[in-house]
Order: C-alpha cells, then structure tokens, then sequence
C-alpha cells in the first residue's frame, strides 16, 4: 500500500474498496476470479484496515513535525521583518540630514553665482562696448572698415551680428555730426544682409537645412527678413511645376514646403501663409485666367469653371490642415478674390448657355425627323402658359379643327428628354457649386424654369397638342389608329423622369441642403420649394388635362368604330333566323370582328400607360364597351337560335374583359349575360330567374327590355305571366 495512491486527485474510495475485493477472489491472478468466499474477504478487509490506521498514524507524526516546523520559521521571520523596519527608518532620517546639507550647498553656489555674474556682466558689457566703439571708429575713416571680420567671408555670422548692432547705434547718433560714418554703416549693413541672403539662398539649393535656419535666425534682426521670406518662396517653386495641370504639383510641394518652413523659421506659421498666398494670388490665378480666357465656347467654358472652382475648394480643404497665421479664413477670401468676377456673370451664362443647348437639342430632334414644328396658340412659352393657369383660362386643346394624320409619330422621345435632363442636372450641379448660398435658390428656380419650358412646354405639350389633333373623329368609317395611348405612356415616362430629378436634384438646392441630408433627415419647406412644388403641380395638371381629353376622345373613337362594325357586320338574321336548322355557330361576324380589335387596344393600353392609369382607362373603356354592346343587343328579336349565338357572342365578351383584371367591368358583363339567359329560357321559369340571384340589383325596367327582345314574348303572353 502507497501513500501516492491516496494522494492522487483521481483516488475514488469505490473503486478502491472494488479493486481490493476483486483481488482477494483472485481476480489478478492467471486462473481469474475465484468462488467467493466471505471469510477470506473478511481477513482481506480487516488486514486492510489495520495497515490503513497504520498509514494514518504515520501521517499525523509528519503532519505535527512539520507544524511545529512552519510555527519556529513564521517567528525567524517576523524577528527579521522587525529588523528590516528599523533599519530602514534609519535609513530615511540619514537622507533627511543630506537633503538638508545638499540644499545649504546649492543655495550658496547660487549666491556665489550671483555675485560673479554681478562682477562679470558690467565687465562683458564694458568689453562689447569697447569693441563695437573700436569697430565705430573704423567707419570714420574714409577708407571705411579695416578689421577682418568685415572682409572674411567665414566670418560672416560675427560681421552681421556687430553691424546690426553698429547700426542700432548709428540711429541714435545726430545726423549732421555722424553723416559719413551712418552712410558708411548703412552701406555695409546692406551689403552684409544682401550677402545672407545669397548664402541662404546657396544653403537651399545644397539642401544644407541646419545653415538655412542658422541664417534665418540672423536674418530675423534684419529689416531685410521679408526679403529672406521671398527668396525662400522663389527658391521652393523653381523648378517644381512638372505637370500641365497646377494642381497636380500644389499639395506636394505644400506639403514639401511645410515641412522645411518647420524646421528653418522660428514663425513658420507666417511664412506658411506667405507662401499660400504667393501660390494663389499668382500661379493659381495665372492658371485659372489661362483656362478661362476662352468665352465663345460656353459648354466648355462653364465645365472649366466648374472644375477649377471645385478644385480649388479641395485644394483649400487640404490646406487648411496648415497653420497659416493668425487670419482663419485667408484661404476663402483667396479663393473669392480669384474667382470673384466669374461668379458674378455666371448665372447669366448658364442660363444662355442651358437655353442654348436645349433648344439646340429640340431642333435636331425635329429635323431627324424631317418635321417643321407647328405653331399652337399657346406657344408662348412658359409664362404665357402660367398666365393661362393663374387666370383658369381655357386653353386649346385640340378638340376642334381637321385631323392631321402624322402617321403614328408621337413626337415624344425619352431620349431627347433624357439630354435635356442631363443638361439641367450639370446645370443644377455647377449651380450648387458657384453660387452664394443666398442665390442659391433663386439660380436653382431659374434653371427651373427653363427645364419646364424646353421639356414640358415646347416637348411634352407641343406633342399631346399634336396627337390631340391626330385622334380621329367618334364616328369613324375606317379602321382608326389609336396612337394617343402612345403619346400618353411616353408623356408618361418623361413625368416620371422629370419628378425624380425634382426631388433628387432640385428640392435639395431649393431648401438649403445636401441630398444627403435630405435622406437623413425632414427639412422644412422653404417658400422657394413651395412655389416650385407649385409650379410644377400646375404645369403637370396642364399636361394631364390634356392627357385625359385625348384618351377620352380615343375611347370615343374605339367605341364609334366598334358600334360602325357592329352596325355593318351584324345582320337580324343573326339572332332570329328563318330556320333553326344547320350547324350551331360559335359566335356571329359581327362579334369576330370586334374581338381582335378590342384586345389590340388592351394590349396597347397596358404596353403604354402604367400603375392605376391602366385599371382607370381600362375601368372607362370597359364601361363604354359594354355600352356599346348592350345598346346593341337592344336592336334586335331573338329567338331560341339567335338567343344561344348572342349568348356565344356575350361569353367571348366576358372572356375578353378578364383580361381587363377589372371587377367592376367583369360585374357588368355577369349581368349582361345573365340579361341574355332571359332570352332563351322557357317562358314559365322567366319569372323565376328574374328573381334569382345572379339579376338581383338589375331594375325591373331593365330586365324587361330583355324579355320583350324575344320573338315569342306576345305569343307566349310572357307579359301575363310575369305580373
């Protein structure tokens, strides 16, 4: 027995007490368990138990030594912390005493440098003054200054520093006594700081950055600084303008130039400003002179303008991360004196410019099309059109005068729309770009308003005028061609495109924010937006009126030419033939030829319009369809034969309008059916199927003017029958 094998993490008593038992019935031995047998397991288990009170015994023997072990080591210790404490406590009053002896040191070297400077000072002082009055005296002579640090180049640095001082001096000096002498020092004064600044100038192209400061530094005790200024500028832009495009070569070398203005002047703020300016007020405006000097081409004029400005306003963004002085908006008031005069005319060049090139875009549309534009009473343009709307003024609309046919051209294209969108969104652009937030929106309402006159007025409305004038009569002879429907989907298309561009362009300008925060947030209504919103309620009101007189009068055509072809084709012997002999018809003539004609118009109706404008046109259409079928029916006798046919006809007619997916019209149709069974049952259920279900909210009047339709109606004394 171990005593590592209790103290194991994965001892468990169970199985021990398990193992101990399987071993005493012989389990690890070859022959394998035996029988059990309990008194071997009882001497097992006592044996056992008498060497685990042994292991126990020897393990409280180990456990009271090392107690009594930890107990004898826990007192070492404390004894030793106890000495630790003390000797440190003496420690701390030991280097109390030498803080306080090295202060009295300190303080007394202090005073005893006090004392030598106060000698020493006046001492200096008195040296300087005598060399700089030996140095003076030099200048009284004719031959002006001998000593050599005037005439040694190296020595450059102790020559400025005297003659500066020379020439403080000579300022004090009365001029009519000292004339010679503060000419000479002027001069000399002169000449050495013309000398700095060629040797600043040297130290720049060598790169030598260290001597460019040194230089600096002495240059700043010179009225001649600027001129120090200046060279560095005219230096830093030798040779540095790589590309055509300025641009291109302002951000680097700005920021090149930053970091040399750091580590050489002791204003680098200043100087950095200098340098902007000199940029701005001389290549930047000589380069945006150069580009804008062409005024006859406008379209180009107007992108360059466009461009520069937004160029330069990210090059002032990129350069406002710079320190340049103490003026916060000297970038802004550069970039407004260098543009400031092309701002001012640039609304009256974009408003020729966009009128231009509108009107230009119309006519070659016109003339691809070998068509000379008509003149329309209203063609006076927008105001003329704002006039009529302001005063409720009837205007025509075509409803009078000959039809023209112009061979199913809508005179209405979304590509032309398209050009003249896009000319007015870069026009919106460049809008939002260059003008002053206070002519923003009055700029923003003028390009506006062009946009409505160009598309709307002299586009949309000179097409819907055309068309108007193209349906045909109600009552026409020949088949007729419905090319409204087609001006009406493209007017349609271009509505659309011209809404989104009015809330995705121009609301924003109109209200004073960006279209992105107009997405992330409700802006309030400006009265600019209000008169806009207005104006362009009114003019698409105009345009829908307009609209809705042409479809009405096309489903007045269809209708006409279905009544004409169910007039001609539809013969009395359909419904009431002279013998009910032969084969049964599926449905007459008249109902075969009206069939492919409705659901051409369907099929044109839901190509060209969209939304709830089809299921409006095709609600009207399939009302006036029915119309026109019930006034029909009510022109002739059935009999039992003709009955089943006008039945067959009326079924097609039901099966057509599904198509209209309209429940409305389908209701009609129902009814109109259930109005025919009148005509072919047996005169005792008349009555019962008159007051059935599917008639149930027809009149009674109007179920009779059915019934009286068959031929047996006086025979069968079917009027008797049903009081």
């Amino acid at each position: 027995m171990s005593l590592k094998e209790f103290e194991s993490a994965t001892f468990d008593p169970e199985q021990y007490i398990e193992q101990l038992a399987w071993r005493t019935q012989g389990g690890d031995s070859k022959e394998g368990p035996q029988d059990f047998d309990a008194k071997t397991m009882l001497r097992a288990f006592e044996n056992t138990i008498e060497e685990l009170k042994l292991l126990s015994m020897r393990m409280e023997e180990r456990t009271g030594k090392l107690d009594a072990s930890i107990r004898a080591e826990t007192k070492n210790h404390a004894k030793r912390v106890a000495q630790l404490q003390e000797n440190n406590k003496m420690a701390f009053l030991h280097f109390q005493e030498l803080d306080e002896h090295i202060n009295k040191v300190a303080t007394n070297v202090v005073h005893l440098g006090d004392q030598l400077e106060g000698v020493n000072t006046p001492r200096a002082r008195a040296e300087e003054a005598k060399k700089l009055i030996e140095y003076f005296s030099e200048f009284l002579d004719d031959f002006g200054p001998k000593a050599e640090v005037f005439n040694d180049p190296f020595q450059l640095q102790e020559a400025a520093d005297i003659i500066q001082k020379l020439q403080l001096i000579s300022q004090e000096l009365p001029q009519e006594q000292f004339e010679k002498p503060k000419r000479r020092i002027q001069d000399k004064y002169n000449q050495i700081e013309e000398d700095l600044i060629t040797e600043f100038r040297s130290a720049f192209h060598e790169g030598a950055v260290d001597r460019m400061k040194e230089l600096a530094g002495i240059l700043t005790h010179f009225k001649g600084f600027h001129r120090c200024i200046d060279a560095f500028i005219e230096e830093s832009q030798a040779n540095t303008y790589i590309f055509y495009d300025v641009y291109e070569d302002l951000i680097p070398l700005c920021k090149k130039v930053n970091n040399i203005v750091h580590q050489v002047f002791s204003s680098p703020e200043s100087v950095m400003g200098k340098f902007v300016l000199n940029l701005y007020e001389v290549k930047l405006q000589e380069h945006v002179k150069q580009k804008l000097a062409n005024h006859e081409d406008m379209e180009h004029y107007l992108k360059d303008l466009h461009e520069l400005y937004a160029r330069t306003g990210r090059l002032t963004t990129a350069l406002s991360d710079y320190r340049l002085g103490s003026d916060a908006h000297l970038l802004s008031r550069l970039t407004k004196h260098i543009f400031g005069s092309y701002l001012q005319s640039y609304i009256a060049r974009e408003e020729m410019h966009l009128r231009d090139r509108m009107s230009e875009n119309l006519d070659n549309y016109y003339k691809g099309m070998n068509h000379q534009k008509k003149q329309i009473q209203h063609t006076g343009g927008l105001q003329d059109l704002q006039h009529k709307l302001r005063t409720k003024t009837t205007l025509n609309i075509g409803s009078s005068g000959p039809q023209v046919d112009f061979k199913g051209e809508t005179f209405l294209s979304q590509e032309i729309a398209l050009n003249l969108l896009n000319e007015s969104k870069q026009a919106f652009n460049r809008c939002q770009l260059l003008s002053n937030q206070s002519d923003l929106s009055p700029h923003a309402i003028i390009i506006f308003d062009i946009l409505i006159e160009y598309l709307c007025i002299d586009h949309i409305d000179y097409a819907l005028e055309i068309g108007l004038q193209g349906i045909p009569s109600s009552e026409p002879k020949n088949l007729p061609q419905t090319y409204f429907f087609n001006i009406a989907g493209e007017a349609n298309a271009i509505f659309h495109l011209l809404e989104k561009q009015f809330s995705d362009v121009l609301v924003p300008l109109i209200r004073g924010h960006t279209p992105e925060s107009v997405g992330m947030c409700f802006v309030s209504s400006s009265p600019a937006h209000s008169d806009c919103v207005q104006k362009k309620k009114q003019t698409m009101e105009q345009m829908e009126s307009k609209i809705e007189t042409g479809l009405d009068r096309t489903l007045a055509t269809v209708c006409g030419w279905m009544k004409y072809l169910l007039d001609k084709e539809q013969k009395k012997t359909d419904f009431r033939p002279e013998s009910e002999e032969g084969p049964m018809r599926m449905y007459s003539n008249a109902c075969a030829k009206v069939i492919p004609f409705i659901e051409k118009q369907v099929e044109t109706i839901k190509r060209c319009l969209d939304g709830k404008n089809i299921t409006a046109v095709l609600m009207e259409f399939g009302i006036r369809f029915h119309r026109v079928i019930y006034d029909h029916l009510q022109q002739f006798t059935y009999n039992s034969l003709g009955a089943m046919l006008v039945i067959c006809d009326v079924n097609e007619y039901r099966r057509l309008v599904k198509s209209f997916k309209v429940p409305m019209v389908n209701s009609l149709f129902e009814k109109l059916h259930a109005l025919c069974n009148l005509l072919v049952v047996v005169p005792e259920n008349i009555k019962s199927v008159i007051t059935g279900e599917q008639l149930s909210g027809l009149e009674k009047n109007t179920m009779m003017s059915f019934v009286q339709l068959r031929a047996d109606f006086k025979t069968a004394k079917i009027a008797q029958q049903l009081r």
